[in-house]
């Protein structure tokens, strides 16, 4: 992998890092710009070093360190989940950081056209499904 395909995957993953974490940040989430774009960064990261290390040994399997990127980024999101009372508050936060990880993971296989539709998704989702889910609770 050259050090131009390398910094290509790892900024479009913080781009969409950016993205997502624009929306939370304007919706004055718990987790907004610079987190989601840590996450995502991280996660590419993680999955373009697996891939230099499979260059040097062909016997290394890349799928690992994305499953312990899941796992980890995992243990991050419960982070922002708090209760209060019979409430609880960042589940949506939580889910939006995994999806992160999930954007940085892809976005480092150099897959473009699919980290651009996996972003408009989790984008679409946080913008449409909250007003519906508060729409949906004014009624009880």
């Amino acid at each position: 992998m050259t050090v131009t395909d390398f910094t290509l995957r790892l900024a479009v993953a913080a781009l969409a890092g950016l993205a997502i974490g624009f929306e939370r940040q304007l919706r004055q989430k718990t987790a907004g710009l610079k987190t989601n774009m840590l996450v995502a960064s991280g996660a590419a990261i993680f999955v373009l070093l697996s891939y230099m290390i499979k260059n040097e040994d062909a016997t290394v399997d890349v799928t690992r360190i994305i499953a312990q990127v899941i796992t980890g980024v995992g243990f991050l999101g419960a982070g922002v989940i708090f209760r209060e009372g019979a409430n609880v508050h960042g589940l949506g936060s939580a889910a939006t950081i995994w999806c992160s990880a999930a954007i940085g993971c892809i976005s480092a296989t150099g897959l473009y056209k699919e980290t651009a539709i996996c972003t408009t998704l989790i984008l679409l989702i946080n913008l449409t499904i909250e007003p519906l889910d508060k729409w949906l609770k004014g009624r009880r």
